[in-house]
């Protein structure tokens, strides 16, 4: 057994050599511990590692998104996240039915146009306007299912006994009331009930209408996308390059950048659909575009004129991201009515 030198004897250059052979071994005697632990011990701390590094990113990933979707949020009023997942399931929903079974296609429309009608007739009695629900409600499939069953006669027939029944109802219930309403908002009311039908329920039986015909699905699935990208290019170049408001009055938050990105991706989802999808020209699909989008945005303002005139925002809260229901179907609406008579114009072009 050899003793150890005191420190005092030891030379400089001696500690430093042994202090060199000391780090020369430690790695390798490090790695000799190291082989000589269980694998999986050695594979679980690795994953755990590994773990905690994805956790840092999604965390860090997360962060960044809700800050982005809350600098979107106050910017244009929408929740992005439910927006996206929202429209996505609305469109899974009409594109299956649209594709395999027409009658579900019908299912959808008339609860579409149902609820929308009920936003509608509350929003209206928040206003002042006394409107009743039960006719309006009523009045939906009376209009809606003849447009897609029956001969154009029964259709319109349909919409002339629903706006009778309506205005009836409310005069009657109004001669029973007794409460001393002047003339002027009797006639106020009258006039509002027999306007819900022909706003909602008219235009929503023409896009039915238009189901109907040879390879109507096609055609109802080409103005719904070409209205939907009208919207979202609105949305994308409005957010990145909005700067000149379009209708201030109307509606602050849409500008003339918004609208030349909805110009565009109208009138490429026209040519690009005319052109795989309805076998038209692809210059028809301009046309078709140009229609869709000019529609599109006269209904998207025309209900924002009518909510600042009521003081709300949404129509309601039914559908996360969105608003309301009528808050999504106010572009598509006119648009049906725009679709069903390109229908009749530029179908006969698909020999060319």
């Amino acid at each position: 057994m050899t003793d150890s030198p005191d420190d005092a004897s030891v030379s400089p250059r001696t500690r430093r050599e042994a202090a060199r052979r000391d780090r020369t071994v430690a790695p390798g005697a490090a790695t000799g511990r190291a082989a000589g632990r269980d694998p999986l011990e050695h594979a679980r701390e690795h994953l755990e590692l590994a773990r905690g590094h994805a956790r840092d990113h999604l965390g860090h990933a997360r962060e960044q998104f809700e800050a982005t979707n809350e600098r979107i949020k106050q910017r244009t009023g929408r929740d992005l996240l439910l927006a996206i997942l929202t429209g996505l399931l609305l469109g899974a929903l009409v594109l299956a039915s649209l594709l395999f079974v027409k009658w579900t296609f019908v299912i959808l429309a008339v609860a579409a146009a149902g609820l929308a009608t009920f936003e509608l007739v509350r929003a209206l009695q928040t206003g002042g306007r006394r409107i009743d629900v039960v006719p309006q409600l009523v009045a939906v499939p009376l209009i809606l299912l003849p447009a897609f069953a029956s001969a154009h006669w029964l259709h319109w027939t349909a919409l002339f006994g629903a706006v009778f029944l309506i205005v009836v109802w409310r005069l009657l219930v109004q001669m029973a009331a007794r409460d001393g309403r002047t003339y002027g908002d009797v006639f106020a009311d009258v006039l509002a009930s027999g306007l819900v039908p022909v706003y909602v329920s008219l235009l929503a039986s023409l896009a039915l209408a238009l189901l109907r015909q040879p390879e109507g699905e096609w055609w109802v699935l080409a103005f719904l996308i070409t209205a939907i990208a009208a919207d979202t290019g609105a949305y994308a170049a409005g957010l990145a390059f909005g700067r000149h408001a379009m209708a201030p009055r109307i509606s602050p938050k849409k500008t003339w950048e918004g609208f030349a990105g909805a110009a565009l991706a109208a009138l490429a989802a026209g040519a690009l659909l005319a052109e795989f999808l309805l076998g038209l020209p692809w210059w028809s699909g301009l046309v078709f575009g140009a229609v869709i989008l000019a529609t599109a945005t006269v209904g998207d303002l025309g209900e924002s004129m009518l909510k600042r005139d009521l003081g709300i925002k949404d129509m309601s809260s039914w559908l996360p991201g969105h608003g309301g229901v009528l808050d999504r179907l106010d572009s598509i609406l006119l648009s049906a009515a725009a679709a069903y008579a390109l229908h009749g114009v530029l179908a006969p072009l698909g020999g060319l």
